[in-house]
């Protein structure tokens, strides 16, 4: 089947890496490896307190009580209703004195309050300035108030008459305001900067601001806000919930940003409106926490938002720039208010749904939507590619293992959608020196219960041959079972194919997945990692176990057929190259590269959204280091309860950077055509990819290794 050219040099390479690092030790300032802060993420959380009707001093003393509870839990931000300290549905009490100047002492009492909390706090008010009232968003901190954000789009219809009582706050740049004795920036030209916390960057709108046609927020992400915080009131009425939930949803994938949104709860004024206390934290268009709707108690959601991927993508996403460019740069127009935060330290957890299978959904019904959309991709682009060739016969090797399978599977299908005999499919089985009963069983049972054409050659004669003419040790009765004993094999198979090819009027379907053109594991040039076309190029591994039980469990293939595919899903990883040990095992892939699993996790994180290599291992080993049955779902199979600790994360993870780093690319800068298949990313260079084929991994093992903890730096 499949086979790598690693070298045994790279090993070397990678002990004499350890070595040099042998010595390090971590910085005095060095974060702990256990820390989100060191990799990353920001703990933001979002308050529904309950409301006390025009009563600021219960209201504040309601909003410390959260404020102490998210301190405690490590929030870095909160954020709390629009008016949560006068209350939103009071109406002409906003322009009450006595209630405005209650409303400042209140400010007053929870910026004190806030010196000994590490969470920035996001408070509503209403507030004068220059004979105007603002409806306002108070952003206080370590007992200082760093800037007051007044609300833009004011609502005046239905049931709102906010111009009433409120000014608009659009165009209000570069000014200040004294609010509880203290000066504070005043503006929608404001963009908060935590000055020890990277990426902790976040702007400030309220309630309707979102829902016009342009949100503040837009400009606050173009100026390099990668939080978008929104305080709000937002009565219920039927079927609004989802509206807010779209639109946060939307205005963080817009803005390749995370979204916080906090709606007022229990007890508001009723007298012509009611209230449902949505809260709800987005990042980059994906639901991180959502509160109870409806709660008669007081409730603090928290998620731990990645402000680095945030990042990551928006260098990727010219676009953004582009948008930024159209804008005019309005960080050129926005003012950075900067602040000490003093976050937690130490192992405080993951407040974070992490997916051990990135490329595989965790909700059952987006996975059947998944494998829909990824094995019409399949067949619709091999659809096409046949009738651009004008061929007569897709041409494929079976070897009863998942690639091939999966690749046989979408033949059949296209040749349904054609309107062609499955026949027109010549599938051969091609057994080896290690050639499995089982697996060559399930080959040819499969190829009967799909009706395709089927075939046997045996390779050992032509494989013996070329060995003997090489004057391999084999050949004379030597049990050597070296990389060319084993590529000869993979060799002639796809030679085999290719000249079938050329004899039937067809063209070769490649069979090759994404995490072994990842890993390298494939044989280069005549081997598994040339086809005419690459139907499973885009396909990691752990999305074709799925692919197969979608097809089985959807009947896209007969009940026969469905059969084989239950028995291969059964079957032992390997490339049967090498014959079995004395004890009867068989050459498992997984055992010399690792597990699938872990690589395909390894793959998204690095391939995707680029992360340093420290912080995949941060969340492979948050994701993969609890075999706790009751954390997957039901459609899970066994190998999902699976644990991993850091050590053998690790292990891995240094074995995966080498091959894909280092000593792969060159195969993948000369794969066949395929399509893309998944958002997670392609390794075509025409398509997703692009590297040099001569670089070396010692950056990202340096950096992974000085940033674990010290009983991992000795080799």
């Amino acid at each position: 089947m499949l086979i790598t050219d690693y070298r045994d040099g790279n090993e070397a390479r990678l002990k004499n890496l350890r070595a040099t690092d042998e010595g390090l030790a971590l910085t005095a300032g060095s974060p702990d490896f256990a820390s989100i802060h060191a990799h990353g993420f920001v703990r933001v959380g979002v308050a529904t307190p309950g409301v006390f009707v025009a009563d600021p001093a219960r209201n504040a003393a309601a909003a410390i009580a959260l404020a102490e509870q998210a301190s405690a839990e490590a929030v870095d931000l909160l954020i709390y209703p629009e008016l949560n300290l006068s209350s939103y549905a009071i109406d002409d009490l906003h322009l009450q004195d006595a209630l405005l100047a209650e409303v400042e002492r209140a400010i007053g009492e929870i910026a004190e309050r806030s010196a000994t909390l590490a969470t920035a706090l996001l408070v509503g008010a209403p507030l004068r300035r220059n004979g105007r009232v603002y409806n306002c968003a108070v952003v206080i901190a370590r007992g200082r108030i760093l800037g007051v954000v007044p609300k833009s789009f004011l609502p005046n219809y239905r049931e709102y008459y906010e111009k009433r009582w409120f000014a608009s706050g659009v165009g209000l740049h570069g000014l200040d305001m004294r609010v509880a004795g203290q000066v504070a920036p005043f503006g929608t030209d404001l963009i908060f900067c935590a000055l020890d916390l990277p990426d902790f960057i976040f702007h400030v709108e309220i309630c309707e601001d979102v829902w016009a046609p342009t949100p503040p927020s837009t400009l606050g992400a173009l100026a390099g806000a990668l939080i978008l915080c929104n305080l709000s009131a937002s009565n219920i009425t039927i079927g609004k919930a989802d509206d807010r939930t779209l639109l946060c949803a939307s205005q963080s994938m817009r803005c390749i940003a995370a979204y916080a949104y906090s709606a007022a709860g229990d007890g508001e004024s009723t007298t012509d409106l009611s209230w449902d206390g949505q809260g709800a934290i987005h990042e980059m268009g994906e639901a991180l926490a959502q509160s109870e709707r409806f709660a008669r108690a007081a409730q603090l959601i928290v998620a731990d938002v990645d402000v680095q991927r945030i990042r990551l993508e928006r260098a990727r996403v010219q676009t953004f720039n582009d948008a930024a460019a159209a804008s005019g740069h309005p960080e050129t127009a926005f003012r950075r208010v900067d602040f000490e935060h003093g976050p937690s330290g130490g192992d405080v957890g993951l407040r974070r749904a992490l997916r051990r299978f990135p490329y595989v959904p965790d909700v059952a019904a987006r996975l059947d939507q998944d494998c829909y959309e990824a094995f019409n991709i399949q067949v619709h682009a091999l659809v096409k590619r046949f009738e651009a060739t004008r061929g007569r016969h897709m041409v494929i090797g079976v070897s009863g293992g998942l690639d091939s399978t999966q690749a046989l599977i979408v033949a059949a299908k296209a040749c349904d959608l054609l309107g062609l005999p499955r026949t027109t499919i010549l599938g051969y089985t091609m057994p080896g020196f290690a050639t499995g009963d089982e697996t060559k069983a399930n080959a040819w049972a499969l190829m009967r219960a799909l009706g395709v054409s089927a075939e046997e050659i045996d390779i050992r004669p032509a494989a013996n041959q070329m060995l003997a003419d090489m004057g391999h040790p084999f050949a004379t009765g030597q049990k050597v079972y070296d990389v060319t004993f084993e590529n000869v094999q993979a060799g002639l198979r796809t030679d085999y194919l290719f000249r079938l090819a050329n004899q039937h009027g067809g063209f070769v379907v490649g069979t090759g997945d994404l995490s072994e053109l990842a890993l390298g594991w494939c044989t280069y040039g005549v081997g598994d990692q040339m086809s005419h076309y690459a139907v499973n190029a885009g396909l990691p591994k752990t999305l074709i176990q799925y692919l197969i039980r979608w097809t089985v469990r959807t009947a896209q293939v007969g009940a026969e057929a469905s059969a084989v595919l239950s028995a291969i899903l059964d079957t032992e990883i390997s490339p049967e190259l090498v014959p079995a040990d004395e004890t009867g095992a068989i050459q498992s892939t997984q055992a010399r590269v690792g597990p699938y699993e872990l690589h395909d996790f390894f793959l998204f994180h690095t391939l995707r959204y680029g992360l340093p290599p420290s912080k995949t291992a941060f969340l492979a080993w948050r994701a993969w280091s609890d075999a706790s049955v009751g954390l997957w779902p039901a459609h899970f199979p066994d190998e999902a309860k699976n644990a991993y600790d850091l050590a053998t994360i690790v292990r891995w993870l240094e074995t995966f950077l080498v091959r894909f780093f280092q000593t792969s690319q060159f195969k993948r800068s000369a794969i066949p055509n395929g399509p893309k298949i998944s958002s997670g990313g392609s390794l075509s260079p025409r398509g997703d990819w692009r590297a040099p084929s001569d670089s070396v991994a010692d950056a990202w093992l340096q950096e992974l290794r000085a940033a674990l903890p010290p009983e991992f730096r000795a080799g």
